[in-house]
Protein backbone atom coordinates (compact mmCIF):
# COMPACT_ATOMS: atom_id res chain seq x y z
CA UNK A 1 0.00 0.00 0.00
CA UNK A 2 1.49 3.24 -0.78
CA UNK A 3 1.65 5.30 2.11
CA UNK A 4 2.95 8.70 0.04
CA UNK A 5 2.96 11.80 2.71
CA UNK A 6 0.34 14.47 1.92
CA UNK A 7 -0.02 17.79 2.63
CA UNK A 8 -1.68 17.28 5.98
CA UNK A 9 0.95 14.57 6.74
CA UNK A 10 3.99 16.61 6.95
CA UNK A 11 1.88 19.41 8.54
CA UNK A 12 1.46 17.18 11.34
CA UNK A 13 5.51 16.06 11.36
CA UNK A 14 6.26 19.55 11.47
CA UNK A 15 4.22 20.35 14.49
CA UNK A 16 1.30 22.35 12.56
CA UNK A 17 -1.20 19.75 13.66
CA UNK A 18 -2.07 19.06 17.75
CA UNK A 19 -4.41 17.05 19.79
CA UNK A 20 -7.53 18.21 20.79
CA UNK A 21 -10.23 16.69 22.92
CA UNK A 22 -13.13 15.64 20.66
CA UNK A 23 -16.73 14.04 19.90
CA UNK A 24 -17.78 10.78 22.50
CA UNK A 25 -16.45 7.76 21.01
CA UNK A 26 -17.17 4.35 20.17
CA UNK A 27 -20.93 5.05 21.41
CA UNK A 28 -23.10 3.91 18.16
CA UNK A 29 -23.62 0.59 17.22
CA UNK A 30 -24.41 -0.19 13.25
CA UNK A 31 -27.87 -0.20 14.17
CA UNK A 32 -28.02 3.03 16.25
CA UNK A 33 -26.46 4.63 12.82
CA UNK A 34 -29.19 2.81 10.25
CA UNK A 35 -31.84 4.58 12.69
CA UNK A 36 -29.75 7.92 12.56
CA UNK A 37 -29.83 7.56 8.91
CA UNK A 38 -33.41 6.40 7.97
CA UNK A 39 -34.86 8.80 10.12
CA UNK A 40 -33.44 11.63 7.95
CA UNK A 41 -34.95 10.21 5.15
CA UNK A 42 -38.75 10.37 7.25
CA UNK A 43 -40.38 7.12 5.42
CA UNK A 44 -44.13 8.43 7.02
CA UNK A 45 -43.09 11.76 5.71
CA UNK A 46 -42.29 10.11 2.31
CA UNK A 47 -45.54 8.20 2.05
CA UNK A 48 -47.85 10.88 3.29
CA UNK A 49 -46.41 13.91 1.62
CA UNK A 50 -43.35 12.63 -0.96
CA UNK A 51 -45.18 9.47 -2.80
CA UNK A 52 -48.68 11.33 -3.20
CA UNK A 53 -47.04 14.69 -4.25
CA UNK A 54 -44.86 12.79 -7.21
CA UNK A 55 -48.70 11.08 -8.38
CA UNK A 56 -49.99 14.06 -8.69
CA UNK A 57 -47.42 16.15 -10.45
CA UNK A 58 -46.11 13.67 -12.85
CA UNK A 59 -49.19 12.19 -13.35
CA UNK A 60 -46.99 8.90 -13.55
CA UNK A 61 -47.69 5.19 -12.29
CA UNK A 62 -44.20 4.17 -12.12
CA UNK A 63 -42.90 6.03 -9.27
CA UNK A 64 -42.51 2.68 -7.22
CA UNK A 65 -39.77 2.14 -9.96
CA UNK A 66 -38.31 5.74 -9.52
CA UNK A 67 -37.47 4.42 -5.78
CA UNK A 68 -35.67 1.31 -7.12
CA UNK A 69 -33.49 2.99 -9.57
CA UNK A 70 -31.78 5.57 -7.69
CA UNK A 71 -31.41 3.24 -5.07
CA UNK A 72 -29.21 1.41 -7.65
CA UNK A 73 -27.21 4.58 -8.31
CA UNK A 74 -26.94 5.29 -4.69
CA UNK A 75 -25.97 2.23 -4.64
CA UNK A 76 -23.19 2.23 -6.86
CA UNK A 77 -21.97 5.50 -4.81
CA UNK A 78 -21.84 3.45 -1.72
CA UNK A 79 -19.08 1.45 -2.79
CA UNK A 80 -16.57 3.95 -3.14
CA UNK A 81 -18.24 5.80 -0.43
CA UNK A 82 -17.60 2.86 2.08
CA UNK A 83 -14.50 1.60 1.09
CA UNK A 84 -13.06 4.89 1.69
CA UNK A 85 -14.51 5.76 5.18
CA UNK A 86 -13.22 2.51 6.29
CA UNK A 87 -9.83 4.78 5.75
CA UNK A 88 -10.78 7.95 7.02
CA UNK A 89 -12.76 8.98 10.22
CA UNK A 90 -13.64 12.49 10.64
CA UNK A 91 -17.48 13.73 11.38
CA UNK A 92 -17.03 16.42 8.32
CA UNK A 93 -17.63 13.20 5.85
CA UNK A 94 -17.71 14.94 2.29
CA UNK A 95 -15.43 17.84 3.69
CA UNK A 96 -12.87 15.39 4.72
CA UNK A 97 -13.43 13.25 1.21
CA UNK A 98 -13.22 15.51 -1.11
CA UNK A 99 -10.05 17.35 0.21
CA UNK A 100 -8.43 13.67 0.53
CA UNK A 101 -9.32 13.07 -3.51
CA UNK A 102 -9.65 16.76 -5.26
CA UNK A 103 -7.81 18.50 -3.01
CA UNK A 104 -7.77 21.15 -0.14
CA UNK A 105 -9.60 24.02 -1.68
CA UNK A 106 -12.04 22.05 -3.15
CA UNK A 107 -12.82 20.48 -0.05
CA UNK A 108 -13.47 23.50 1.72
CA UNK A 109 -16.15 24.29 -0.91
CA UNK A 110 -17.42 20.94 -0.26
CA UNK A 111 -17.87 22.11 3.43
CA UNK A 112 -19.73 25.24 2.41
CA UNK A 113 -21.96 23.31 0.30
CA UNK A 114 -22.48 20.99 2.94
CA UNK A 115 -23.12 22.86 5.75
CA UNK A 116 -25.43 25.32 3.43
CA UNK A 117 -27.91 22.44 2.25
CA UNK A 118 -27.75 20.45 5.39
CA UNK A 119 -28.71 23.63 7.04
CA UNK A 120 -31.26 24.41 4.46
CA UNK A 121 -33.00 20.64 4.70
CA UNK A 122 -33.24 20.96 9.00
CA UNK A 123 -34.14 24.16 9.02
CA UNK A 124 -36.86 23.94 5.93
CA UNK A 125 -38.77 20.85 7.67
CA UNK A 126 -39.41 23.59 10.65
CA UNK A 127 -42.34 24.79 7.80
CA UNK A 128 -43.86 21.46 8.04
CA UNK A 129 -43.52 20.67 11.19
CA UNK A 130 -44.90 23.90 12.58
CA UNK A 131 -47.72 23.13 9.78
CA UNK A 132 -48.93 19.67 11.12
CA UNK A 133 -48.31 20.03 14.25
CA UNK A 134 -50.62 23.17 14.53
CA UNK A 135 -53.15 21.83 12.26
CA UNK A 136 -53.57 18.89 14.84
CA UNK A 137 -53.72 20.74 17.91
CA UNK A 138 -56.77 22.76 16.49
CA UNK A 139 -58.31 19.87 14.92
CA UNK A 140 -58.19 17.84 17.99
CA UNK A 141 -58.08 19.72 21.01
CA UNK A 142 -58.95 23.15 20.10
CA UNK A 143 -55.99 24.78 20.52
CA UNK A 144 -55.22 28.02 18.16
CA UNK A 145 -51.42 27.82 17.84
CA UNK A 146 -49.33 29.52 15.14
CA UNK A 147 -47.31 27.42 13.15
CA UNK A 148 -44.37 29.36 14.08
CA UNK A 149 -45.06 28.92 17.68
CA UNK A 150 -45.28 25.20 17.12
CA UNK A 151 -42.19 25.19 14.96
CA UNK A 152 -40.60 26.84 17.74
CA UNK A 153 -41.09 24.39 20.68
CA UNK A 154 -39.72 21.66 18.43
CA UNK A 155 -36.35 23.67 17.75
CA UNK A 156 -36.66 23.84 21.54
CA UNK A 157 -36.68 20.09 21.97
CA UNK A 158 -34.10 19.46 18.70
CA UNK A 159 -31.74 21.76 20.48
CA UNK A 160 -31.41 20.29 23.60
CA UNK A 161 -31.07 16.78 22.69
CA UNK A 162 -28.17 18.18 20.11
CA UNK A 163 -26.57 19.72 23.22
CA UNK A 164 -26.46 15.82 24.88
CA UNK A 165 -24.77 13.04 24.28
CA UNK A 166 -25.39 11.40 20.62
CA UNK A 167 -26.60 7.66 21.93
CA UNK A 168 -29.57 9.09 23.63
CA UNK A 169 -30.39 11.05 19.88
CA UNK A 170 -29.96 7.17 18.54
CA UNK A 171 -32.59 5.82 21.22
CA UNK A 172 -35.27 8.48 20.64
CA UNK A 173 -34.56 7.97 16.56
CA UNK A 174 -34.72 4.48 17.20
CA UNK A 175 -38.19 4.64 18.75
CA UNK A 176 -39.70 6.93 16.56
CA UNK A 177 -38.04 5.70 13.47
CA UNK A 178 -39.46 2.12 14.98
CA UNK A 179 -43.47 3.50 15.10
CA UNK A 180 -42.87 5.14 11.66
CA UNK A 181 -42.03 1.98 9.71
CA UNK A 182 -45.47 -0.22 11.76
CA UNK A 183 -47.83 2.64 10.42
CA UNK A 184 -46.69 2.32 6.99
CA UNK A 185 -46.12 -1.36 7.38
CA UNK A 186 -50.33 -1.57 8.43
CA UNK A 187 -51.18 1.20 5.41
CA UNK A 188 -49.14 -1.55 3.27
CA UNK A 189 -51.50 -4.31 4.75
CA UNK A 190 -54.40 -2.50 4.65
CA UNK A 191 -53.39 -1.26 0.69
CA UNK A 192 -53.10 -4.86 -0.49
CA UNK A 193 -55.88 -6.44 1.54
CA UNK A 194 -58.50 -3.69 -0.02
CA UNK A 195 -56.75 -3.71 -3.84
CA UNK A 196 -60.53 -2.15 -5.40
CA UNK A 197 -58.69 -2.99 -8.79
CA UNK A 198 -57.10 -5.95 -7.81
CA UNK A 199 -53.49 -6.83 -7.12
CA UNK A 200 -52.03 -4.78 -9.82
CA UNK A 201 -48.61 -4.89 -11.18
CA UNK A 202 -48.86 -2.44 -13.75
CA UNK A 203 -47.21 0.11 -11.64
CA UNK A 204 -43.96 -1.15 -12.13
CA UNK A 205 -44.21 -2.03 -15.55
CA UNK A 206 -41.64 -0.16 -16.91
CA UNK A 207 -43.42 1.55 -19.56
CA UNK A 208 -45.21 3.68 -16.45
CA UNK A 209 -42.06 5.16 -15.56
CA UNK A 210 -39.67 5.18 -18.84
CA UNK A 211 -41.82 8.49 -20.56
CA UNK A 212 -42.59 12.03 -20.38
CA UNK A 213 -41.96 13.12 -16.86
CA UNK A 214 -39.25 10.71 -15.49
CA UNK A 215 -36.78 13.47 -14.68
CA UNK A 216 -39.53 14.77 -12.23
CA UNK A 217 -40.39 11.36 -10.61
CA UNK A 218 -35.95 11.18 -9.91
CA UNK A 219 -36.08 14.46 -8.77
CA UNK A 220 -38.82 14.12 -6.31
CA UNK A 221 -37.51 10.78 -5.27
CA UNK A 222 -33.97 12.04 -4.98
CA UNK A 223 -35.43 13.84 -1.78
CA UNK A 224 -36.53 10.49 -0.18
CA UNK A 225 -32.64 9.59 0.10
CA UNK A 226 -30.99 12.44 1.42
CA UNK A 227 -29.25 11.98 4.56
CA UNK A 228 -28.33 8.09 3.22
CA UNK A 229 -24.73 9.44 3.76
CA UNK A 230 -24.79 10.77 6.76
CA UNK A 231 -22.91 7.74 8.69
CA UNK A 232 -19.93 8.97 7.88
CA UNK A 233 -20.76 11.90 9.64
CA UNK A 234 -20.66 9.76 13.25
CA UNK A 235 -17.60 8.09 12.52
CA UNK A 236 -16.07 9.48 15.26
CA UNK A 237 -18.64 8.29 17.51
CA UNK A 238 -19.37 5.12 16.28
CA UNK A 239 -17.61 1.86 17.52
CA UNK A 240 -15.36 -0.04 14.68
CA UNK A 241 -16.11 2.62 12.15
CA UNK A 242 -14.26 1.10 9.40
CA UNK A 243 -17.02 -1.86 9.09
CA UNK A 244 -20.02 0.01 10.93
CA UNK A 245 -19.97 3.36 8.39
CA UNK A 246 -20.22 0.92 4.88
CA UNK A 247 -22.10 -1.63 6.76
CA UNK A 248 -24.37 1.00 7.93
CA UNK A 249 -24.84 2.85 4.63
CA UNK A 250 -24.90 -0.10 2.43
CA UNK A 251 -28.13 -0.93 5.02
CA UNK A 252 -29.76 1.67 4.55
CA UNK A 253 -29.84 2.53 0.89
CA UNK A 254 -31.43 -1.23 0.52
CA UNK A 255 -34.14 -0.80 3.35
CA UNK A 256 -34.94 2.95 1.68
CA UNK A 257 -35.07 1.70 -1.71
CA UNK A 258 -37.18 -1.34 -1.62
CA UNK A 259 -39.31 0.03 1.28
CA UNK A 260 -40.47 3.16 -0.55
CA UNK A 261 -40.52 1.32 -3.50
CA UNK A 262 -43.23 -1.39 -2.15
CA UNK A 263 -45.29 1.10 -0.06
CA UNK A 264 -45.54 3.35 -3.05
CA UNK A 265 -47.00 0.21 -4.74
CA UNK A 266 -49.12 -0.69 -2.25
CA UNK A 267 -50.85 2.34 -1.78
CA UNK A 268 -51.24 2.65 -5.42
CA UNK A 269 -52.50 -0.73 -5.35
CA UNK A 270 -54.87 0.38 -2.07
CA UNK A 271 -56.66 3.67 -4.15
CA UNK A 272 -56.48 2.16 -7.35
CA UNK A 273 -53.93 2.28 -10.18
CA UNK A 274 -56.71 3.97 -12.20
CA UNK A 275 -57.13 6.53 -9.59
CA UNK A 276 -54.44 7.35 -7.45
CA UNK A 277 -53.28 10.13 -9.35
CA UNK A 278 -56.73 11.57 -9.23
CA UNK A 279 -56.71 11.31 -5.84
CA UNK A 280 -53.04 12.48 -5.09
CA UNK A 281 -54.21 15.31 -6.64
CA UNK A 282 -57.13 16.24 -4.88
CA UNK A 283 -56.14 15.03 -0.78
CA UNK A 284 -52.32 15.58 -1.86
CA UNK A 285 -50.47 14.80 1.76
CA UNK A 286 -53.97 13.83 3.51
CA UNK A 287 -54.42 11.23 1.57
CA UNK A 288 -52.97 8.43 3.66
CA UNK A 289 -54.88 9.66 6.60
CA UNK A 290 -57.78 9.80 4.67
CA UNK A 291 -57.35 6.14 3.16
CA UNK A 292 -56.63 5.06 6.64
CA UNK A 293 -59.70 6.90 8.58
CA UNK A 294 -62.06 5.12 5.39
CA UNK A 295 -60.45 2.00 5.85
CA UNK A 296 -59.44 1.55 9.33
CA UNK A 297 -61.49 4.18 11.38
CA UNK A 298 -60.75 7.68 12.52
CA UNK A 299 -58.39 6.58 15.74
CA UNK A 300 -55.74 4.45 13.32
CA UNK A 301 -55.94 7.88 11.26
CA UNK A 302 -55.32 10.10 14.14
CA UNK A 303 -52.22 7.94 15.18
CA UNK A 304 -50.97 8.02 12.16
CA UNK A 305 -50.94 11.81 12.20
CA UNK A 306 -49.73 11.57 15.58
CA UNK A 307 -46.52 9.91 14.23
CA UNK A 308 -46.38 11.88 11.08
CA UNK A 309 -45.65 14.67 13.61
CA UNK A 310 -43.16 12.66 15.42
CA UNK A 311 -41.32 11.38 11.81
CA UNK A 312 -40.76 15.04 11.29
CA UNK A 313 -39.11 15.42 14.25
CA UNK A 314 -37.14 12.33 14.15
CA UNK A 315 -36.03 14.17 10.47
CA UNK A 316 -35.58 17.39 12.39
CA UNK A 317 -32.84 15.85 15.03
CA UNK A 318 -30.97 13.77 12.32
CA UNK A 319 -30.07 16.73 10.53
CA UNK A 320 -29.36 18.75 12.98
CA UNK A 321 -26.89 16.35 14.09
CA UNK A 322 -25.47 16.20 10.63
CA UNK A 323 -24.91 20.33 10.81
CA UNK A 324 -23.73 20.01 14.23
CA UNK A 325 -21.10 18.05 13.59
CA UNK A 326 -20.16 19.73 9.90
CA UNK A 327 -19.92 23.19 12.26
CA UNK A 328 -17.53 21.06 15.07
CA UNK A 329 -15.05 19.69 11.96
CA UNK A 330 -14.68 22.69 10.30
CA UNK A 331 -14.28 24.90 13.68
CA UNK A 332 -11.23 22.25 15.39
CA UNK A 333 -9.69 22.64 12.35
CA UNK A 334 -9.69 26.38 12.19
CA UNK A 335 -11.42 26.54 8.95
CA UNK A 336 -14.65 28.56 10.34
CA UNK A 337 -14.48 30.05 13.57
CA UNK A 338 -12.55 28.24 16.40
CA UNK A 339 -14.90 28.17 18.91
CA UNK A 340 -17.15 26.61 16.72
CA UNK A 341 -15.11 23.30 17.80
CA UNK A 342 -16.16 23.44 21.32
CA UNK A 343 -17.69 20.42 22.63
CA UNK A 344 -19.65 19.64 26.21
CA UNK A 345 -17.19 19.18 28.90
CA UNK A 346 -19.15 16.35 30.31
CA UNK A 347 -20.88 14.39 27.26
CA UNK A 348 -18.27 15.80 24.37
CA UNK A 349 -21.07 16.55 22.49
CA UNK A 350 -20.67 19.41 19.51
CA UNK A 351 -22.13 22.16 21.62
CA UNK A 352 -20.89 25.18 19.84
CA UNK A 353 -21.83 23.39 16.16
CA UNK A 354 -25.30 22.66 17.75
CA UNK A 355 -25.89 25.98 19.28
CA UNK A 356 -25.35 27.66 15.95
CA UNK A 357 -27.21 25.32 13.92
CA UNK A 358 -30.43 26.49 16.26
CA UNK A 359 -29.80 29.89 16.07
CA UNK A 360 -29.76 29.88 12.42
CA UNK A 361 -33.02 28.14 12.79
CA UNK A 362 -34.70 30.83 15.08
CA UNK A 363 -33.63 32.98 12.40
CA UNK A 364 -35.17 31.84 9.29
CA UNK A 365 -38.32 30.59 11.14
CA UNK A 366 -38.65 34.51 12.65
CA UNK A 367 -37.91 35.93 9.43
CA UNK A 368 -40.50 33.71 7.61
CA UNK A 369 -43.14 33.97 10.28
CA UNK A 370 -43.13 37.59 10.01
CA UNK A 371 -43.28 37.16 6.11
CA UNK A 372 -46.27 35.01 6.24
CA UNK A 373 -48.44 37.91 8.38
CA UNK A 374 -51.31 38.43 6.24
CA UNK A 375 -49.99 36.42 2.99
CA UNK A 376 -52.50 35.45 0.42
CA UNK A 377 -51.19 31.82 0.67
CA UNK A 378 -52.81 31.49 4.22
CA UNK A 379 -52.31 28.69 6.87
CA UNK A 380 -50.53 27.00 3.66
CA UNK A 381 -47.54 29.70 3.92
CA UNK A 382 -44.98 27.77 5.96
CA UNK A 383 -45.56 24.49 3.69
CA UNK A 384 -45.28 26.32 0.28
CA UNK A 385 -42.73 28.72 0.98
CA UNK A 386 -40.12 27.42 3.92
CA UNK A 387 -40.28 23.51 3.49
CA UNK A 388 -40.23 23.51 -0.06
CA UNK A 389 -38.36 26.64 -1.24
CA UNK A 390 -35.83 25.31 1.50
CA UNK A 391 -35.52 21.29 1.26
CA UNK A 392 -35.76 21.19 -2.40
CA UNK A 393 -32.88 23.67 -2.63
CA UNK A 394 -30.84 21.62 0.43
CA UNK A 395 -31.74 18.28 -1.57
CA UNK A 396 -30.33 19.81 -5.26
CA UNK A 397 -26.78 20.77 -3.34
CA UNK A 398 -26.40 17.37 -1.60
CA UNK A 399 -27.14 15.57 -4.96
CA UNK A 400 -24.15 17.75 -6.67
CA UNK A 401 -21.91 17.00 -3.98
CA UNK A 402 -22.55 13.27 -3.72
CA UNK A 403 -21.38 13.59 -7.66
CA UNK A 404 -18.82 15.29 -6.41
CA UNK A 405 -17.35 12.86 -3.53
CA UNK A 406 -17.86 9.79 -6.22
CA UNK A 407 -15.05 11.76 -8.20
CA UNK A 408 -13.24 12.49 -4.97
CA UNK A 409 -13.34 8.65 -4.37
CA UNK A 410 -11.56 8.26 -7.88
CA UNK A 411 -8.97 10.70 -6.68
CA UNK A 412 -8.24 9.13 -3.77
CA UNK A 413 -7.83 4.87 -5.16
CA UNK A 414 -5.72 6.71 -8.04
CA UNK A 415 -2.95 7.65 -5.53
CA UNK A 416 -3.43 4.79 -3.01
CA UNK A 417 -5.16 1.89 -4.45
CA UNK A 418 -4.55 -0.08 -1.54
CA UNK A 419 -5.23 -3.57 -3.12
CA UNK A 420 -8.67 -2.38 -3.73
CA UNK A 421 -10.79 -3.88 -7.15
CA UNK A 422 -10.88 -2.08 -10.18
CA UNK A 423 -14.88 -1.81 -9.47
CA UNK A 424 -14.45 -0.11 -5.66
CA UNK A 425 -11.43 2.37 -6.97
CA UNK A 426 -13.19 3.58 -9.93
CA UNK A 427 -15.84 2.08 -11.99
CA UNK A 428 -18.50 1.84 -9.50
CA UNK A 429 -17.25 5.27 -8.48
CA UNK A 430 -17.68 6.79 -12.25
CA UNK A 431 -21.07 5.32 -12.67
CA UNK A 432 -22.13 7.00 -9.46
CA UNK A 433 -21.01 9.90 -10.50
CA UNK A 434 -22.60 9.69 -13.97
CA UNK A 435 -25.85 8.65 -12.31
CA UNK A 436 -25.73 11.11 -9.83
CA UNK A 437 -25.07 14.02 -12.62
CA UNK A 438 -27.78 13.08 -14.39
CA UNK A 439 -30.11 13.04 -11.64
CA UNK A 440 -28.44 16.84 -10.76
CA UNK A 441 -29.37 17.94 -13.68
CA UNK A 442 -32.79 16.60 -14.08
CA UNK A 443 -33.35 18.62 -10.36
CA UNK A 444 -32.29 21.71 -11.94
CA UNK A 445 -34.04 21.49 -15.17
CA UNK A 446 -37.61 20.43 -12.84
CA UNK A 447 -36.89 22.70 -9.91
CA UNK A 448 -39.82 25.24 -10.85
CA UNK A 449 -41.66 21.81 -10.60
CA UNK A 450 -40.49 20.82 -6.87
CA UNK A 451 -41.09 24.15 -5.58
CA UNK A 452 -44.92 24.24 -7.02
CA UNK A 453 -44.06 27.53 -9.06
CA UNK A 454 -46.92 27.67 -12.15
CA UNK A 455 -44.75 28.28 -14.98
CA UNK A 456 -40.98 29.72 -15.10
CA UNK A 457 -40.12 31.55 -12.03
CA UNK A 458 -37.07 33.38 -11.26
CA UNK A 459 -36.79 31.23 -7.29
CA UNK A 460 -36.09 28.36 -10.08
CA UNK A 461 -33.05 30.05 -11.10
CA UNK A 462 -32.09 32.16 -7.41
CA UNK A 463 -32.15 29.19 -5.15
CA UNK A 464 -29.97 26.70 -6.98
CA UNK A 465 -27.54 29.96 -7.34
CA UNK A 466 -27.83 30.55 -3.59
CA UNK A 467 -26.44 26.53 -2.85
CA UNK A 468 -23.80 26.84 -5.69
CA UNK A 469 -22.47 30.36 -4.68
CA UNK A 470 -21.90 28.87 -1.13
CA UNK A 471 -19.85 26.30 -2.88
CA UNK A 472 -18.03 29.34 -4.79
CA UNK A 473 -17.52 31.05 -1.88
CA UNK A 474 -15.67 28.33 -0.11
CA UNK A 475 -13.54 27.76 -3.32
CA UNK A 476 -12.52 31.44 -2.45
CA UNK A 477 -12.10 30.55 1.41
CA UNK A 478 -9.78 27.36 0.69
CA UNK A 479 -7.31 30.04 -1.64
CA UNK A 480 -7.09 32.52 0.94
CA UNK A 481 -6.44 30.48 3.46
CA UNK A 482 -3.60 29.07 0.93
CA UNK A 483 -2.08 32.48 1.17
CA UNK A 484 -2.78 34.03 4.21
CA UNK A 485 -3.00 30.57 6.65
CA UNK A 486 -0.94 28.28 5.63
CA UNK A 487 -0.80 26.51 8.48
CA UNK A 488 -4.94 25.73 8.46
CA UNK A 489 -4.68 24.98 5.05
CA UNK A 490 -1.90 22.39 5.60
CA UNK A 491 -4.43 20.60 8.19
CA UNK A 492 -7.52 20.65 6.47
CA UNK A 493 -9.22 17.55 6.68
CA UNK A 494 -7.03 16.33 8.96
CA UNK A 495 -9.40 15.88 11.68
CA UNK A 496 -6.95 17.13 14.28
CA UNK A 497 -6.73 20.66 15.78
CA UNK A 498 -4.08 23.06 13.97
CA UNK A 499 -2.35 25.63 15.83
CA UNK A 500 -2.38 29.68 15.09
CA UNK A 501 -6.24 29.22 15.73
CA UNK A 502 -6.37 28.91 19.89
CA UNK A 503 -7.52 25.96 21.70
CA UNK A 504 -10.45 24.18 21.46
CA UNK A 505 -12.51 25.01 23.98
CA UNK A 506 -15.13 22.89 26.39
CA UNK A 507 -18.04 24.08 27.15
CA UNK A 508 -20.55 22.99 30.21
CA UNK A 509 -23.69 21.73 28.20
CA UNK A 510 -26.83 22.64 29.93
CA UNK A 511 -28.06 19.74 32.16
CA UNK A 512 -30.10 17.99 29.58
CA UNK A 513 -31.44 14.50 29.68
CA UNK A 514 -28.19 12.10 28.90
CA UNK A 515 -25.58 14.74 29.85
CA UNK A 516 -23.84 12.75 32.38
CA UNK A 517 -20.49 12.65 33.13
CA UNK A 518 -18.37 10.90 30.21
CA UNK A 519 -15.26 8.85 31.43
CA UNK A 520 -12.02 10.05 30.56
CA UNK A 521 -10.09 7.69 28.60
CA UNK A 522 -7.08 7.92 25.56
CA UNK A 523 -10.80 7.35 23.31
CA UNK A 524 -12.55 10.20 24.60
CA UNK A 525 -9.54 12.79 24.84
CA UNK A 526 -7.05 13.54 22.55
CA UNK A 527 -7.27 12.87 18.73
CA UNK A 528 -10.25 11.57 17.50
CA UNK A 529 -8.63 10.33 13.91
CA UNK A 530 -7.38 12.08 11.40
CA UNK A 531 -8.59 12.28 7.73
CA UNK A 532 -6.48 8.68 6.69
CA UNK A 533 -7.90 6.53 9.35
CA UNK A 534 -5.31 6.58 12.14
CA UNK A 535 -3.49 4.82 9.32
Amino acid sequence: MSTAPTARDRAAAHGHVTESTGLERRTLTVPSLVFLIIAASAPLTVLAGGVPSTFAVTGLLGVPLGFLVLGVILALFAVGYGAMSSRITNAGAFYAYVADGLGHRQGIGASWLALISYNAMQIGLYGIFGFVLSSFLEARLGLAVPWWAAAFAGLVLVGLLGVSRIDLSAKVIAVLVALEFLVVIVVDVISLGVAPEGISAQPLMPSEFFTYGIGAVLSFGIAAFMGFESAAIYSEEAKDPARAVPRATFTAVAVISVFYAFSAWALAVGVGPGGIVGASQEYGPDLVFVFLGEQGGALLADIAQVLFITSLLAALIAFHNAVARYFFSLGRESVLPRWLGAVGRRNHAPVAGSLAQSALAVVLVTVFAIAGQGSELGPLFPVLTLFTWLVNAGAFGLVFLLAVTSLAVIGHFRRDPGGRSAWVRWIAPALSAVGLGTVFVLVLVNFDVLIGAEGPSPLAVVMPAVILAAGLAGLLWGEYLRRHRPEVFAGVGSGRAVEGGGSVPQLDAPDAPGAQEAPETPETAGVVGDSRGGR
